[in-house]
């Protein structure tokens, strides 16, 4: 087998956003319905692309068909080959391959730039047996319009446009305008409760700083470092600079001069991102690491793996810890990470990464059981503007584990509550969840987070780890 050259970009996990393209596995992009010659041809020359191109890296390559119906439109093509694409009794099946129809629009999502309000939500039904829903604002976006109407994080949306949010209409109301007329809801005897308040906000491309937070904590003995972060992205889309990465490890170099001896990382609506900024995030957390110790190490297929051995190239299928003075894993015994249901990718590389040399304690959800990544593949000669994004490798760690399909169950079960404290609070219920098992408190100060406990259905960050990827950085592997 003749495997040409890999120019792979792996990074573990993203799409945000309240609006703009949607990689949610269970939404099959339509692709356009042609009926001229030349559109016909076009699709034909775009489905032997995507073709070949599966059947040399793709991890399943051995389920891909062995004849597929060429007739479909790209999209829909692309999905047929897709290993046990529809089969959910199978953890194992591949959720998170995509295709986009530009690629440009694809890579620049990957770094955090999209077409956005900057909302991320919680959505729930209004009430048990209703098929009305509601959104919570999880968090907004400094400086996006969402920000800039007002909005923020425990705000309650009901309407969008003048429209009640129903189970038939949220997905396509809460992402397809363009301008976005919030009808906002408010808790009443326990009810939710519709207000006259309406805040707009016109979605714009935006690029979002995955940084959102930091804080120290001085709680008796213990300084408590506490760090939100929403996606693995070096730096701004098109930026050479490494500017958040650089943000990370002033943060570090902050805990590290203040004395922090316990770590909160709050994962919960990160999908992941680049693997190159989830290796140097835990290689200020990991606790007795060097560069000479294994973070992850990659399985590709096997018709790749064989290549790999005969080329004697296997030492590129491993991943170390990068040695780095802002690390503060001497000072640690542990490390609690915050999870939801759309902790994705690269975060949970970090988690699965980090457990052979401490402790990690998860609290809040199950994660979303992402244990592969996947490579953005675009047409080098620029004549078809398509890009996928097709799992290529399954990752496992120091111990050779990689039993996560199915996400990390918590250490600690919490779920947030309708009505929020900011995040950073020493009341917020994930936090102070936190600071109680590390001041042997026992009990969390909570009185503050409540609301009637509705049913949900979802959440935008779980909707984007759905379409999340585990990215490499170029791997230049020449394989004859």
């Amino acid at each position: 087998m003749n495997i040409r050259y890999f120019a792979w970009i792996v990074a573990v996990g993203v799409i945000f956003g309240m609006t703009g393209c949607t990689k949610d596995p269970s939404i099959t992009p339509d692709a356009p319905v042609t009926s001229t010659p030349s559109k016909t041809d076009q699709s034909q020359s775009v489905n032997n692309w995507i073709l070949e191109n599966m059947r040399d890296v793709y991890y399943w390559a051995d389920q891909i068909p062995a004849n597929p119906d060429t007739t479909l439109a790209p999209a829909p093509f692309f999905y047929s080959l897709l290993y046990d694409y529809n089969k959910e009794a199978n953890p194992e099946r591949d959720r998170f391959s995509w295709i986009q129809e530009n690629v440009d629009e694809l890579k620049s999502s990957l770094s955090g730039e999209e077409k956005t309000t900057g909302l991320e939500v919680k959505y729930y039904l209004r009430a048990q047996g209703s098929t009305d829903v509601i959104m919570q604002v999880l968090y907004v976006l400094p400086g996006s319009p969402a920000a800039q109407a007002g909005l923020k994080r425990g705000d309650i949306i009901t309407s969008v446009n003048g429209q009640k949010l129903t189970t038939s209409n949220y997905a396509s109301l809460a992402t397809t305008p363009t301008t976005f007329r919030y009808g906002l809801g408010e808790v009443e005897n326990g009810k939710i409760v519709d207000t006259q308040l309406v805040k707009t906000a016109i979605a714009a491309v935006f690029q979002q700083n995955p940084v959102l937070l930091d804080s120290v904590y001085t709680i008796g003995s213990k300084k408590i470092g506490y760090l939100v972060y929403n996606q693995f992205i070096p730096g701004p889309n098109g930026s050479k600079t490494p500017i958040y990465d650089q943000k990370l490890e002033q943060i570090f170099s902050k805990f590290k001069a203040q004395g922090v001896n316990e770590l909160v990382l709050d994962l919960r609506y990160n999908p992941g991102g680049y693997v190159s900024s989830s290796v140097k995030l835990a290689s200020m957390i990991g606790k007795g690491i060097d560069n000479t110790k294994t973070y992850y190490r990659m399985e590709y297929n096997k018709n790749i793996m064989d290549e790999i051995k005969r080329a004697g190239q296997t030492g590129e299928l491993v991943t170390h810890f990068e040695s780095k003075p802002q690390n503060i894993g001497n000072n640690l015994s542990r490390v609690y990470v915050l999870t939801s249901g759309g902790t994705a990718s690269a975060s949970e590389l970090i988690i699965n990464g980090l457990k052979p040399f401490m402790p990690v304690i998860t609290i809040g959800e199950t994660t979303y059981g992402k244990n592969v990544g996947s490579i953005t593949i675009e047409d080098e000669t620029g004549k078809i503007k398509w890009g996928m994004q097709p799992i290529v490798f399954k990752s496992f760690n120091a111990l050779n584990q990689s039993d996560y399909s199915t996400g990390f169950v918590p250490t600690i079960e919490k779920s947030e509550p309708l009505q929020v404290k900011s995040l950073g609070d020493l009341e917020e219920t994930y936090l102070a969840t936190a600071v109680a098992q590390i001041t042997g408190s026992g009990t969390a100060r909570l009185s503050a987070e409540r609301g009637p406990k509705l049913p949900t259905i979802g959440s935008s960050v779980q909707r984007r780890a759905g379409g999340s990827n585990m990215f490499i950085e170029r791997s230049k592997i020449t394989l004859y």
